[in-house]
């Protein structure tokens, strides 16, 4: 039976042929012009498609794949290098609450800066924002273009941080603490997905494993154990496994785990693990992290460095990370630095989690240290801008939450939640204080 999810059987099977080949995989020509041949034919729902799927379980790994990346978290452990784990925080509660308040507005405002480009190439955001006279950027955009999204998040309309699923998982991974403590699982993750978001409020990895885990949990089980596993909701029709959704949830992790980076990445591990594989998994995990230490150290080199201690040392997303580290070395400006992720990894999908991320360090180098400028580096980079906006606005918060746009937003979320009406972000910081406490004393 064909099941898609977030697109249709045939564009599952089309991501799919290139998330094996990412992954090493050594796919035969003849599988590839199958695939190639149901592309051009159009026929989305064809019963071959199932056929051609089931020839593309078990390929070999191409012989010279130079990469270690296990999904399992005692083997990620195994692999990574040597890291502080545990950071040395002496703030106050006060100081930790303005610290997290920080880091709510630095997410939002980096969120609706971006929504309006989301999708947008570099070349793109650059040109529009020439013609308008406002390069390089540092306000929310102004409506006008056609072609801009989110008309919420706009200069004329913006009045609080409008729904967003990169604010939507930090409020689940705020619930879920709240809810399950320290010792919550990755089903409690996906219980509370069903309980609180709608289905369209989900997109591409986590589209596809939420479907999952709901095919092996039937709705009149309620709560019960479901025969679900990760390894199945992670990679059943998942062609996008190792895309950007687990990253974008990883804040919330590292907000609840400050100053203790290993419990943050084992935290985001248990988020990511069933929905993401590889370096989806790595980059929630370094992320949460760098985010955890952010409380602690505010250089970025050392955050990108603490991050790396988390996830292996022989992987795809660290190979890149540490590239970023000499380009920064290496480049003067943002845009040179640009030019090298462009060059090097130019044909990833973008929303895929090794580009993003990269973007977002890009904020981190380049910017000075304000949430304003640091989200309008990350946006300007292009790709997933309200993704990487967030990200570099979470971190950038926890460091200096002081914002001129911030201002705007009225420190007012309005989420697509059930069960979480409008907020104050204040609020959120206060029970995120609440959170840390638990887990700092436990």
């Amino acid at each position: 039976m064909l099941i898609s999810g977030w697109q249709t059987p045939l564009e599952l099977l089309r991501e799919e042929l290139i998330q094996l080949e990412q992954e090493g995989r050594v796919v035969p020509d003849s599988l590839r012009k199958e695939v190639e041949t149901l592309v051009a034919e159009k026929e989305p729902w064809a019963a071959r498609i199932e056929e051609v799927a089931a020839q593309l379980t078990g390929l070999p790994m191409r012989p010279e794949w130079p990469y270690e990346e296990p999904d399992e978290l005692d083997e990620i452990r195994r692999l990574r290098p040597a890291g502080p784990r545990v950071l040395s925080l002496n703030l106050s509660d006060g100081e930790m609450l303005e610290r997290f308040h920080g880091a709510w507005r630095g997410r939002c405002v980096g969120c609706a800066l971006g929504r309006p480009v989301e999708g947008k190439t570099r070349d793109w955001i650059r040109t529009l924002l020439i013609a308008r006279g406002e390069w390089e950027l540092n306000d929310f955009f102004r409506g006008g273009d056609s072609k801009l999204w989110a008309p919420a998040s706009q200069r004329e309309n913006i009045r609080c941080m409008e729904p967003d699923d990169d604010i939507h998982y930090t409020l689940i991974g705020l619930r879920v603490m709240e809810k399950k403590g320290a010792d919550f699982r990755w089903d409690d993750i996906a219980n509370c997905w069903n309980s609180h978001l709608p289905y369209n409020a989900i997109c591409t990895a986590e589209t596809q494993a939420i479907l999952n885990y709901n095919m092996l949990h039937p709705r009149c089980s309620g709560y019960a154990p479901s025969i679900a596993t990760p390894e199945f909701t992670r990679r059943h029709n998942n062609p996008y496994r190792e895309w950007i959704g687990a990253a974008i949830r990883a804040d919330f992790w590292g907000y609840a785990a400050a100053g203790n980076p290993e419990l943050a990445a084992e935290f985001a591990y248990r988020d990511g693990s069933w929905t993401h594989v590889k370096n989806g998994i790595y980059s929630e995990m370094f992320v949460a992290a760098l985010i955890s230490a952010a409380f602690v150290e505010s250089d970025p080199v050392r955050l990108v460095e603490i991050g790396l201690s988390e996830i292996p040392a022989n992987c795809r997303i660290a190979e890149a990370v540490r590239r970023a580290l000499e380009w920064r070395k290496e480049c003067a400006d943002w845009e040179s630095f640009m030019e090298k992720i462009d060059r090097h990894y130019g044909t990833l999908s973008w929303v895929h989690s090794i580009n993003n991320l990269l973007i977002v360090l890009m904020a981190l180098f380049y910017g000075d240290s304000t949430i304003d400028r640091n989200t309008a580096l990350a946006v300007m980079g292009g790709a997933d801008t309200d993704c990487n906006g967030a990200t570099a606005g979470s971190i950038t918060g926890i460091l200096n939450p002081v914002s001129r746009l911030a201002e705007r937003q009225n420190d007012t979320v309005e989420p697509q939640f059930i069960g979480e009406g409008t907020c104050r972000m204040r609020k959120l910081a206060e029970r995120t204080l609440a959170v840390w406490k638990q887990i700092r004393n436990r």
